[in-house]
């Protein structure tokens, strides 16, 4: 199975189950649909999150490849974003600002804080040369 074809059935289970207990993820799952740097085209990345006051953690880290993901180059050059995400009834959808995390100390705490609810993350960090990027999606009232 290709990343697309598995970003998709991820995408699918995500709206069958309304943000619910998706695949390996459980419910730390969100979708994160982008304008592509090249193309223009609303793209579709399902993340696994961590919630931090009325933001939300997700990481750049392509499972430990030497490049980061597209979506990474996605939000670099277009910022905002439409989040869904897991509410109280539903999914909610929000419209967000992707900041990239500072280096140093924000971004080894944040990073540090996201391996507590996907330990892969560490074995990631291990697997490249890279440091991997934490993204931080500022809901925008």
């Amino acid at each position: 199975m290709t990343a697309t074809e598995f970003n998709q059935r991820m995408i699918d289970e995500f709206h069958a189950k309304n943000g619910r207990d998706v695949g390996p993820f459980g419910d730390h799952l969100l979708l994160m649909t982008a304008k592509g740097a090249t193309t223009g085209r609303d793209i579709t990345t399902p993340l696994v999150h961590r919630r931090q006051g009325n933001d939300y953690v997700v990481v750049a880290s392509k499972g430990g490849a030497p490049e980061n993901p597209h979506w990474f180059r996605n939000v670099s050059s277009n910022p905002a974003v439409d989040v869904e995400v897991a509410g109280a009834d539903g999914t909610e959808h929000f419209t967000a600002r992707a900041r990239v995390a500072a280096d140093g100390g924000e971004r080894d705490r944040l990073y540090a804080y996201m391996t507590e609810v996907w330990p892969g993350f560490a074995d990631y960090a291990l697997k490249t040369a890279r440091t991997i990027p934490v993204v931080v999606l500022e809901r925008i009232e």
